[in-house]
């Protein structure tokens, strides 16, 4: 009897088959079967087994729906650590709603058209300290897990950003800084140019 291989499998055999190479979402959906859950097993490759995955989120030459495996040295990796029964609770006493947007469990989301299906997400999220327990969790639908429609929150502005990073200590601003160097490294160049002009 021949094992069917499952969507994340397929999809860690392909991005360790093209490292350094950028790979479109309709590629990766049709590598994991055509399922509609593609994204979120990319992000348990990324979270879960702590493949360097990057998106534009991360690199300014990456367009929204590309991913690229940079490496494959592994980052720290986080344990999927909630159970049916804390998912239970959570769902319950979110009424079943997501708590971004406020569309229901099963109504037709007003984004994509699709009936919503609710996850659980981590209000401080895991990389940031975040715990799995019910204060820091929070039912949350598809497209707003997914970051296609933060409709509830606005986007911080530079001076806020900026007080924030002053306020943070020497090593959380070199991250910062290492974190803008790598994303936008053609405009650091180009900067660096302009200063010297």
């Amino acid at each position: 009897m021949v094992k069917k291989r499952g969507a994340r499998a397929k999809l860690r055999e392909y991005f360790e088959a093209n490292i350094g190479k950028i790979l479109g979402w309709e590629e990766l959906r049709e590598v994991a079967g055509g399922i509609t859950e593609w994204g979120r097993r990319v992000r348990e490759l990324r979270d879960e087994e702590g493949m360097n995955i990057v998106t534009h989120n991360d690199r300014s030459d990456l367009k929204p729906g590309q991913y690229m495996l940079v490496d494959l040295k592994p980052l720290p990796a986080f344990e999927r650590g909630i159970s049916k029964e804390l998912r239970a609770l959570v769902l319950d006493r979110n009424g079943f709603t997501c708590q971004m947007c406020g569309v229901g469990a099963g109504e037709i989301h007003f984004f994509d058209g699709r009936k919503t299906r609710l996850h659980i997400g981590h209000i401080v999220d895991k990389s940031m300290g975040g715990k799995d327990d019910p204060s820091n969790l929070r039912a949350i639908c598809s497209v707003c897990n997914e970051g296609a429609a933060n409709i509830t929150l606005e986007r911080p502005a530079a001076i806020k950003l900026l007080a924030q990073i002053r306020r943070a200590t020497r090593s959380e601003q070199i991250k910062v800084l290492e974190w803008l160097l790598n994303k936008f490294p053609n405009e650091t160049n180009q900067f660096i140019n302009n200063k010297k002009a």
